[in-house]
């Protein structure tokens, strides 16, 4: 075998580990994205009914937007999407 097809599987093998590995995090990232988003979805619901019913008008609305502030910033990202709501009111 020459040195410089040696060195070219080598460094395939390398890239190959490298994605597999990428792949797996990514994987990982978006499921983690998918639970964060679910479940600021339903503490939106939740906390918008109990708003509702004790007369508070500070509602967060159920849009792309909101979704994709708490699927990424997770419970922080629902409380800044109130904090900004609660702002708008004063």
């Amino acid at each position: 075998m020459e040195k410089g097809t040696g060195m070219l599987l080598i460094a395939g093998a390398c890239m190959l580990v490298l994605l597999i590995g990428s792949i797996k995090n990514r994987m990982e990232w978006i499921l983690n994205f998918g639970i964060r988003t679910v479940m600021g979805g339903i503490v939106i619901c939740l906390i918008n009914s109990m708003l509702k019913r004790w007369g508070i008008d500070c509602q967060v609305g159920l849009g792309p937007v909101s979704l994709l502030t708490s699927g990424t910033l997770g419970f922080s990202g629902v409380s800044l999407l109130y904090a900004v709501s609660a702002f708008h009111l004063l």
